[in-house]
């Protein structure tokens, strides 16, 4: 009981600090094309509508913590010879802390995000099959966002998803990924 009630605690912080923060500027949308590759032969195509609300906090040494939020659609390409579905569809929601410069033409960024995923389906091969559609994707990366009015990213992402060892079986798969934005 006491492990929910923390998890409580720090969610109402969140929305506190949410609801509290400054609007740095108006609210932003972008779109974002990615690929990647797994193991076991998997390649991933990947597009994400971007929404970023202008949230800022901690300004320290140029930089400050931004937070935004991404839907996901992604393709995956199963090249293994015994794929029972050599096409999943994987869709999903993922909010996204990023640390990033505050000002410039060039600004590079860390970034770290935990979200929720669906696939299409759950045998991947013979001998990988997933538990349940639902899976949870983590994900840490590196990049750089710039141009005049900042409408441009690039970057790379260490994706896993996983069902977090709530069911099993929960084989996981790792992806990296190259992405490009163009923010509206």
């Amino acid at each position: 009981m006491r492990k929910r009630e923390n998890t409580l605690l720090h969610a109402a912080i969140l929305v506190l600090l949410v609801a509290a923060s400054p609007r740095s500027h108006a609210s932003e949308f972008g779109v974002q094309f990615a690929g990647g590759v797994a193991d076991h032969d998997v390649r991933k195509a990947d597009v994400g509508a971007v929404w970023d609300p202008g949230l800022s906090w901690w300004p320290i040494g140029g930089y400050h913590v931004t937070l935004f939020g991404e839907a996901h659609a992604a393709y995956w390409d199963i090249r293994e010879n015994n794929a029972a579905h050599p096409n999943i569809w994987e869709f999903g929601l993922t909010p996204v802390f990023r640390v990033i410069k505050s000002s410039g033409w060039f600004r590079p960024y860390v970034e770290a995000g935990v979200g929720v995923r669906l696939l299409s389906h759950v045998r991947e091969t013979s001998n990988r099959t997933w538990s349940s559609s639902f899976q949870f994707a983590d994900m840490v990366g590196l990049g750089a966002q710039f141009g005049s009015h900042q409408n441009y990213a690039v970057g790379f992402r260490f994706q896993h998803l996983s069902n977090a060892g709530f069911e099993h079986p929960n084989p996981g798969i790792n992806f990296s990924e190259l992405y490009v934005q163009f923010n509206f």
